[in-house]
């Protein structure tokens, strides 16, 4: 990322983003070098955004306190290389490789994340991979040049993983300190304001209308359907795969019989308001959020798109494509939406009517060990 920036100040002389986009667009800038920068700082979002390979660091800052993981591993602080690569638009529409490059790096990141969290059973790890692999979607809206849509998904996601975050940390709290959801379960009839906000949160995330996700991952999915039918076949199994470890993650935890100690029993306890009245705000952004950028099909006003427009309009058209067909547009939606559904069922099928619960640690085999211990890159 420094190296991307020193190349920016010795060629340019200077890191301003007004002063930069002008020189741009007026000179001739040999393309490989605008392909280094955009490079290496790309790089330096693959660090700090945790996209793979460098995202191993993510689920072990898992270690801190929820709030924590709510507000930087959710919000704040793993969105920064999508800000940046957002904001920095002008220069990456010259670099089209590079653009191609982040589409990939995004795709292969949703789908490799969303495999892992199908396994975890620590009520957190299954969280912070959600996480990684919905990063991976808001680089993919960013590598088709669908940048407001990667912007607002760092949004709704905002609301519905702070929210998910917290949640999880009222039910370590109720169980004092346990985060197996294997060791969980039933928790829905001493903890429902938490269940509900929840259940919210893990509606928007799968992307069930009319929930947030469901507006902002269905644009990132349009727009990446446009430019290359093979990710969106990609981003389309990650979302299906989202779905299904979120409802997992609610079955395992708020549904059936209680699996922990007596002791653990006897303390169960709704959280105080504290922690409730936070969890009702974040579930009411998450049911709502969506409405910062409703679908154009329906004639509505993108309102981010249109706060958003000063940074982008000068590039950000120049790279969508023309608008997919409303026919088009609304079948994706459908799809989506229906395959969200399915897999909500297939999860309530799984661990709600068979009752089937996790195995214990050390008795997967075959390609389960595998994913469960995260395919092994943290001992490559």
């Amino acid at each position: 990322f420094l190296i991307g920036m020193f190349l920016l100040l010795y060629n340019f002389k200077t890191l301003h983003f007004a002063s930069l986009q002008s020189i741009l667009s007026s000179a001739t800038v040999s393309h490989s070098l605008i392909v280094a920068i955009t490079l290496l700082l790309f790089i330096g979002a693959i660090g700090k955004s945790a996209q793979i390979p460098l995202y191993t660091w993510l689920p072990d800052a898992m270690a801190g306190p929820t709030p924590v993981s709510a507000l930087i591993h959710a919000a704040t602080m793993v969105t920064a290389g999508v800000y940046m690569i957002a904001r920095a638009n002008f220069i990456y529409v010259l670099a089209p490789e590079t653009m191609y490059l982040i589409a990939a790096i995004g795709a292969a990141t949703a789908i490799f994340a969303a495999t892992i969290g199908v396994l975890q059973n620590d009520i957190k790890k299954v969280l912070a991979y959600s996480t990684v692999s919905q990063l991976g979607f808001m680089f993919m809206a960013l590598g088709v040049g669908a940048f407001t849509s990667g912007v607002f998904h760092v949004v709704t996601h905002a609301f519905f993983k702070a929210c998910l975050f917290l949640g999880s940390g009222a039910v370590i709290h109720a169980l004092n300190g346990e985060q197996d959801i294997r060791k969980m379960g039933g928790l829905k009839k001493w903890m429902p304001v938490t269940f509900w906000t929840f259940v919210i949160s893990s509606l928007a995330i799968s992307g069930v209308f009319p929930f947030s996700g469901f507006f902002s991952k269905d644009e990132i999915l349009a727009n990446v359907y446009q430019h290359d039918k093979v990710l969106w076949g990609i981003a389309s199994v990650a979302s299906l795969l989202t779905a299904f470890y979120m409802f997992r993650l609610v079955f395992l935890t708020f549904t059936g019989d209680f699996r922990g100690t007596d002791e653990q029993k006897h303390h169960l306890h709704e959280s105080p308001a504290l922690i409730t009245i936070p969890l009702i705000i974040l579930a009411l952004l998450a049911a709502v959020g969506g409405l910062l950028g409703l679908p154009e099909i329906i004639h509505a006003k993108h309102l981010l798109k249109e706060f958003l427009s000063p940074v982008f309009d000068s590039t950000g058209h120049a790279t969508e494509t023309a608008a997919l067909s409303s026919g088009t547009e609304i079948a994706l939606m459908a799809g989506a939406f229906a395959g969200a559904l399915l897999s909500i069922g297939y999860a309530y099928f799984k661990y709600v009517s068979g009752k089937s619960l996790p195995v214990e640690d050390g008795q997967q085999v075959g390609l389960a060990k595998i994913i469960y211990n995260k395919y092994y890159v943290s001992e490559i």
